[in-house]
């Protein structure tokens, strides 16, 4: 299995991304790339049509934690220790919004993580995003829990 099938499968068995329609479009070892298409779910004024700052959150958490299935060997249950946001400007309404990660540090116990939020290019971020998994070892976890995500090696 490939590093995009493997993060492709984690993203399916996230119920809440597959209602907001999230999709991977870019996994390897260089990090991933999640799309967050723009839909009524994700509104936070309707008189404008922002997005509200949850769905962002919600985009670079998602992004962040699936991110570890691109410097793992195998998939191990890694939750969310600590996630920071910074933002930067809404996004335009009516366009999706991507959310890039990387690790830039992998321990026995933690892995750390960064991304931007952008529409247009990475170059323009609405947010930057720090955080924090806790590796819990792939042997806490029963692989036929996790359909297909537990794919073996990259």
């Amino acid at each position: 299995m490939t590093i995009e099938q493997r993060a492709q499968s984690f993203l399916s068995v996230l119920r809440h991304c597959q209602l907001l329609g999230m999709t991977v479009e870019q996994a390897d070892e260089n990090g991933l790339v999640i799309k967050l298409p723009y839909s009524d779910l994700i509104i936070g004024n309707p008189v404008t049509g922002v997005v509200h700052g949850g769905a962002i959150t919600t985009l670079m958490d998602t992004c962040c934690g699936i991110s570890t299935v691109c410097y793992l060997d195998e998939f191990e249950i890694c939750p969310t220790l600590d996630l920071r946001i910074d933002y930067m400007h809404p996004a335009e309404p009516g366009a999706p919004i991507f959310g890039f990660a990387e690790c830039y540090r992998v321990t026995p116990t933690v892995i750390f993580t960064r991304g931007v939020a952008y529409q247009q290019s990475r170059e323009e971020p609405l947010a930057h995003v720090v955080g924090t998994f806790m590796r819990m070892g792939k042997g806490t976890i029963d692989s036929q829990q996790v359909p297909a995500a537990s794919g073996g090696t990259a």
